[in-house]
């Protein structure tokens, strides 16, 4: 788990030091207020208690630094390492030759991402640097009572064994009862959440609402019935410490009132005995809270090994000259493309970086990612004997035969869960076929010829700028003007107070629905490609403008958008509004039947 986390051992080293330094004072404090308590019930000169008074104040104060301190550093080493842990986990989803993130749900995607990375951020806050100071305090404790009284001593040892084994035995235990359901409903009861609130409307028009609701709330009761039962061993857990706490009282009182009344210690030392008990737990009191985390860093880390590919929990970042060396090597071809996601509501919609930028996240150069692209940008895409779909023995469509030749032009049509989309998606690489073949004639990866434009493609909470960026990381603002020109967007731009500059809502909140369309248009303009993929590009645009564009993007006379020698393929409900000739694949709606025409 740390290595994923790629952790400096010197910043942890500075972390478990200063974490230690603040039981250590506290611990430093009670003894010498223990001390200095006693020794002055014997009324001694006052000389002789100066440097404890002295100590008391330096101690109360260092207390307050020192935590300080801890957590300034503890914080730090966490967030360094889950920004290292997610800048790998994208690298390694964005190099995964399978569609198995494409065929998660997005719900599921979401939790992984977010929540159990943040889970092995946790882990060293709540369990690495406790567990390790729990040990350092231990051997401090012992080494402090050892020249006091050796009964004392026992006593502590004993207690400090319960403290710091059953009790984070028991929640260890409490946490993985609870993670054994709630890791699978958490991720249930989320993806049920998004898609009732993605398709709130259409259950409501449907009457489905309700029943939607109901099992969101069977699944939120799933999810607390499964943490009740963790309740038992978690209390457990939350008394063992008070119990050991109880029994080293017990065993240093014994030890001081020998002590006392054989005249083998000072007012001083029998204060000690009596009072440092009571400091001597503050390390194992957060014990069973680490053993906790450390179940859910477990599990959290299994899930995100699963997500990274066969190849298990993400590799660190290679260095400047390992990439270097990849980029000198020429990248194998593969069928699998890293486009943008056009994915159902209920599934995992990856990122809509185009493949060149994905590459580059992986630390490929530029130079390897020209030599990839076809000969001249011109590649013949073929499918064969195609069927495709998002689960086995539920194909959308079947047994399809595609030969698109470069500069070919071709209208998707169909009914509303016809799988027009999925067709797309299985076409750039994003899901695997159900059976036959996609390729490209001359043997070109998919990747990155064939790029997909997804309806829902995300509009992030960044400037204007940026989110065209996103597929071109080199864009001139020249050039990122005339892509929104051609798409009829300049006159919003024009009404913006900042220009390019301007900062969006997130997921495009702050623009409307024709905008956001025409934006995401703009991507594709802009990151052009030997073959685009383009999902319903003119939905919620006004007729007029929505056919206009239509037309731009299908007629190969027309290169306002695209080069004639681009393979462009739409998916849309506008049949009529084509141009003359152009060839249809109409999708069927259930039976995943489909015809061609021109």
């Amino acid at each position: 788990m740390i290595a994923a986390l790629e952790i400096p051992r010197g910043r942890l080293l500075a972390a478990v030091l200063a974490a230690c330094a603040t039981p250590g004072s506290a611990f430093a404090l009670a003894a010498v207020s223990a001390y200095l308590v006693t020794r002055a019930w014997t009324m001694p000169p006052v000389l002789d208690l100066t440097v404890a008074v002295v100590m008391v104040r330096a101690l109360g104060v260092s207390r307050g630094v020192f935590r300080w301190l801890d957590r300034m550093l503890t914080h730090d080493v966490a967030f360094r390492g889950v920004v290292s842990l997610r800048t790998n986990l994208f690298t390694a989803l964005a190099a995964r030759p399978d569609d198995a993130v494409t065929r998660l749900r997005r719900g599921d995607l979401l939790a992984r991402l977010g929540d159990d990375a943040q889970e092995l951020g946790d882990h060293v806050i709540k369990a690495v640097v406790p567990a390790l100071v729990a040990g350092v305090m231990t051997v401090v404790v012992l080494v402090t009572f050892a020249p006091l009284s050796l009964l004392a001593t026992a006593s502590m040892l004993l207690s400090l064994a319960v403290a710091s084994v059953l009790a984070p035995l028991a929640g260890y235990r409490a946490a993985r009862l609870a993670e054994q359901a709630v890791v699978s409903s958490r991720s249930t009861v989320t993806a049920q959440a998004l898609e009732v609130l993605d398709d709130a409307t259409s259950l409501r028009v449907d009457g489905r609402l309700e029943v939607a609701l109901a099992q969101l709330d069977a699944r939120q009761h799933e999810h607390d019935s499964a943490i009740d039962r963790a309740a038992l061993p978690s209390a457990v857990a939350s008394a063992a410490v008070p119990l050991a706490l109880i029994l080293a009282m017990a065993g240093s009182l014994l030890a001081a009132g020998a002590a006392w009344t054989t005249g083998g210690a000072s007012a001083g030392q029998v204060g000690v005995l009596l009072l440092l008990p009571l400091s001597s737990f503050e390390a194992a009191t957060a014990l069973p809270a680490a053993a906790s985390q450390y179940a859910r860093s477990r599990a959290a880390s299994a899930r995100l090994a699963e997500l990274a590919g066969p190849g298990g929990a993400p590799s660190p970042s290679p260095s400047p000259t390992h990439r270097a060396a990849s980029a000198a090597r020429p990248s194998p071809t593969h069928r699998t493309a890293r486009a943008v996601s056009s994915s159902p509501p209920d599934r995992a919609a990856p990122a809509e970086m185009s493949p060149d930028d994905r590459s580059s996240t992986a630390h490929r150069s530029s130079a390897d990612k020209t030599r990839r692209l076809a000969p001249d940008g011109e590649v013949r895409l073929r499918a064969t004997g195609l069927s495709a779909g998002w689960e086995p023995g539920a194909a959308r469509v079947r047994d399809l035969d595609l030969d698109l030749p470069a500069g070919s032009r071709l209208a998707v049509v169909g009914g509303s869960g016809s799988g027009k989309t999925t067709l797309l998606a299985t076409l750039a690489g994003l899901l695997e076929p159900l059976a036959g073949t996609v390729e490209l004639e001359d043997g070109s990866p998919l990747h990155p010829n064939v790029v997909l434009f997804a309806e829902d493609a995300h509009v992030f909470a960044t400037t204007l700028r940026e989110n065209l960026r996103v597929v071109r990381r080199d864009l001139e603002d020249d050039t990122a003007l005339a892509a929104l020109e051609a798409v009829d967007l300049m006159d919003w731009v024009r009404t913006l107070p900042h220009g390019l500059d301007t900062m969006l809502g997130p997921d495009g909140t702050t623009v409307s629905g024709g905008e956001r369309r025409r934006l995401l248009l703009a991507r594709a303009v802009i990151r052009r490609g030997p073959v685009l993929l383009l999902d319903e590009p003119t939905e919620h645009l006004d007729t007029a403008r929505g056919d206009a564009l239509l037309r731009a993007l299908l007629d190969p006379a027309d290169e306002t958008l695209v080069p004639a020698t681009s393979t462009v393929v739409v998916v849309t409900h506008r049949p009529e509004a084509l141009p003359e000739g152009t060839p249809i694949l109409r999708i069927g709606e259930n039976d995943g039947t489909r015809t061609q025409e021109s």
